[in-house]
């Protein structure tokens, strides 16, 4: 298993009301190899929020495949340019894409 954190800073106060858009329902849920997502709000930052948005896939190949499909080009596509949603301004600061492995699982007995 692999797990994908997309890091993501965004305006002060945008975290907590960003965060179940990540969780919503959509194309991700059926596609081949994925596990779940869960998103993280960073605690205690002053200047900006963090969401830590963690994909938990089968294989390094599934998530690969995810990105180069049609259904991922489709939920992060930008606005058109001079439509509504083009005008404003994105809550985003920066992100970072970061991948782990699972070395090692610990469970309660």
């Amino acid at each position: 298993m692999i797990i994908v954190t997309n890091r993501i800073r965004v305006k002060k106060g945008m975290g907590e009301a960003m965060a179940p858009r990540f969780a919503a329902p959509g194309p991700l849920d059926t596609f081949e190899g994925f596990v779940k997502v869960e998103v993280w709000l960073t605690q205690n930052l002053t200047e900006y929020d963090e969401l830590n948005v963690n994909m938990y896939w089968d294989s390094m190949e599934s998530f690969g495949e995810w990105r180069n499909s049609d259904a991922f080009k489709a939920a992060h596509k930008r606005p058109e340019p001079g439509a509504e949603a083009d005008r404003q301004e994105s809550p985003v600061l920066g992100s970072e894409l970061i991948t782990y492995s699972v070395a090692a699982v610990k469970e309660k007995a």
